[in-house]
């Protein structure tokens, strides 16, 4: 048995439950995970709220993509994971628990030194941020402007498009700016006069823009600031960019995702892990949370914190 969190209704934090689970039967391709962590996202939190389409409910639905653990069992036909290995799980179901089973296709292994924190903290915020730069063909000729530069996805934005060549202008608190700074983009304060602030630290024009903040005023300004409409992506506001004319990638969009985006967001995550390895990309850890206390994780990442949130099971 594992435990694990579900809700049988949408609704705010508090319908989230902790529960017993059986572990299934373990598949050809598949491997048990002992969690140690799991991310927790914004869009956790808008599917139990009802706020992002999703299925109807018929039962008790487990929360969460993203996580990191040790493989604690394997099926057959599983290749390059031994149990014991450290590893990071993305892209899968249910991964707020203590264990889970998931293809191996959903699994990485966890480079010595990076933490199980760190490594929960990736799927999401670096598959969307890579895929991204990479359908907007985002390089060393640009100057990017991202909206919400301080979040986890916004940061991951800035550090790739920095690495690939790019001037990166990025809109944050003031309280934030310093570590817009370091991971190396022009920290702009949001609000009014948005458009005039970029234009005065980016006199050479904005070629690119990356919505991370769902605002009016972002997409607005992006589409004042950006000849191009095709090189605008919102990662928020899905449901009406076609109204401004721009991309959207996930973020409600009734477009799903084309064969080589997907592949792109699996790509990141090796990228980011060669990165990590490396020295050259940072991930900046927010409050954890015991598993149980899965609610009050919500009702974090819905007030906003600094830094990503994980539970710990």
């Amino acid at each position: 048995m594992a435990t694990a969190i579900v809700y049988a209704e949408f609704g705010g934090p508090e319908v989230l439950t902790r529960t017993e689970v059986t572990i299934p039967p373990l598949g050809a391709g598949e491997i048990a995970v002992r969690v140690e962590a799991a991310g927790v996202n914004p869009i956790d939190a808008k599917l139990r709220a009802g706020r992002r389409a999703s299925p109807e409910l018929t039962g008790p639905r487990r929360v969460g993509s993203d996580a990191a653990g040790a493989v604690s069992a394997v099926g057959a036909d599983v290749d390059g994971f031994l149990v014991g290995d450290e590893v990071i799980v993305f892209g899968a179901s249910g991964t707020y628990a203590s264990e889970i089973v998931v293809p191996q296709t959903d699994a990485q292994p966890r480079p010595p030194g990076v933490s199980a924190q760190v490594g929960a903290a990736l799927g999401i915020p670096v598959g969307t941020a890579y895929q991204t730069l990479r359908a907007l063909a985002v390089g060393r000729r640009d100057t990017l402007l991202v909206h919400g530069g301080s979040g986890s996805v916004g940061q991951a934005v800035i550090q790739y498009a920095v690495l690939w060549g790019a001037t990166v202008v990025a809109t944050s608190s003031e309280r934030r700016f310093d570590r817009v700074r370091e991971l190396g983009a022009i920290p702009v304060a949001y609000g009014e006069g948005l458009a005039d602030r970029v234009r005065a630290v980016a006199p050479q024009g904005i070629t690119a823009a990356i919505d991370a903040a769902g605002t009016d005023e972002a997409l607005d300004v992006s589409v004042q600031l950006v000849a191009d409409r095709d090189r605008i992506a919102t990662l928020v506001r899905g449901a009406d960019a076609a109204s401004f004319g721009i991309r959207a990638f996930s973020g409600g969009s009734p477009r799903p995702l084309t064969e080589i985006q997907q592949r792109w967001r699996r790509e990141a995550m090796p990228v980011t892990l060669a990165l990590l390895a490396a020295g050259r990309f940072s991930v900046e850890l927010g409050p954890s949370f015991p598993l149980e206390a899965a609610a009050a994780a919500h009702r974090a990442v819905e007030d906003g914190v600094d830094g990503k949130i994980t539970l710990l099971p």
